[in-house]
């Protein structure tokens, strides 16, 4: 059929055909479905009897809770709630459109915890000294985040070996010569240690680029439990350069600190190869003596337990940890083999 209207002087006519066809099939599918949180407003309400009460439960303003209940009203046209002065209860539609949609949610909930809990059952713990985890790991895994599908890595910061090694952690990285009983060991890289500082504290003591006058300058010092990890005095001795007296100026528990306070300009620490890659490329510290360095015979190796359950995750971040090491700055000394 056919309606024909005249429009203005110009004897315009617009022609609107009725066509036959299910306008409901047209409906995007995303538009018959009302916000989450409209129907979790109106269920609330619903099994509190009152906006008051969902207000409550959903911790959310009672005229949030009104408003939202209105919108869904609206979307389906139709009246769920009869409004009394202080008091709301169900229309029969209302009351049979909660009776459906209650399972549903419920059902939802159950899918959605089901997958947060397996999300959460295959986070990989990872345990590294506070060295590793703040100046190795950390700057490393937005990087890690950007190339891959995501991991969820809880990252545990501790210099007690024991607790690095714990049941509960799936990958550990400690330093060592290699040889844990119980966990495979895979060498990220070795120990090359040098002395960085500031520019700035370099520009205000220019004449530290001798070990002599380094020796006499401020010196920042790390005292911790392991008594094994490297000294000032260690290091002289490395170099084979005799130090009857010099003063740590600063003394710090933690080697995240020492580096903090080198580069804030307090003073000299000594440099981890990479562990402090990062900051000496960003200019945030340099290295006084330019190349020389020492090393030792011990390196910074990946642990896993050689009984412990293998799963994607873990596998993902550990084939990434050691993909980072292959493509690691190799550092050279005279006579002597990269590490």
């Amino acid at each position: 059929m056919a309606i024909y209207l005249r429009q203005g002087y110009d004897n315009a006519i617009l022609v609107f055909t009725k066509l036959n066809y299910d306008w409901s099939k047209q409906m995007n599918k995303n538009n018959v479905l009302p916000r989450l949180d409209y129907l979790l407003a109106f269920e609330s309400a619903a099994v509190n009897n009152s906006f008051a009460g969902a207000s409550k439960a959903l911790n959310i303003s009672e005229t949030a809770i009104s408003r939202k209940v209105r919108l869904l009203e609206l979307h389906y046209k139709i009246n769920l709630f009869n409004r009394g002065h202080r008091s709301i209860h169900l229309t029969p539609r209302g009351q049979r459109f909660f009776d459906d949609i209650l399972p549903l949610l419920d059902q939802l909930r159950a899918l959605s915890q089901n997958l947060l809990e397996a999300t959460l059952n295959n986070a990989v713990t990872i345990a590294a000294t506070n060295s590793v985890a703040g100046l190795y790991l950390m700057p490393k895994l937005p990087r890690f985040n950007a190339l891959y599908e995501p991991v969820n890595i809880n990252l545990l910061s501790s210099d007690d070996d024991d607790e690095c090694l714990a049941e509960d952690v799936d990958l550990t990285i400690l330093r060592g010569n290699g040889h844990w009983s119980g966990y495979s060991a895979e060498l990220l890289f070795g120990e090359t240690i040098f002395p960085v500082c500031s520019p700035e504290f370099l520009r205000k003591n220019p004449g530290i680029t001798t070990l002599a006058a380094m020796s006499q300058s401020s010196l920042i010092g790390i005292h911790t439990m392991h008594t094994e990890w490297m000294t000032w005095r260690a290091w002289f001795d490395l170099m084979h350069h005799a130090v009857a007296e010099f003063e740590e100026t600063v003394s710090l528990n933690t080697y995240p600190l020492a580096i903090e306070a080198a580069v804030n300009g307090l003073g000299i620490a000594l440099g981890w190869a990479h562990l402090v890659d990062h900051l000496l490329e960003d200019n945030k510290l340099i290295r006084p003596l330019g190349n020389i360095s020492a090393r030792t015979d011990h390196g910074y190796y990946l642990l896993k337990a050689s009984d412990g359950p293998s799963f994607p995750e873990r596998d993902r971040v550990e084939n990434w940890l050691l993909e980072v090491s292959a493509s690691r700055q190799r550092y050279q000394q005279p006579n002597a083999s990269t590490l």
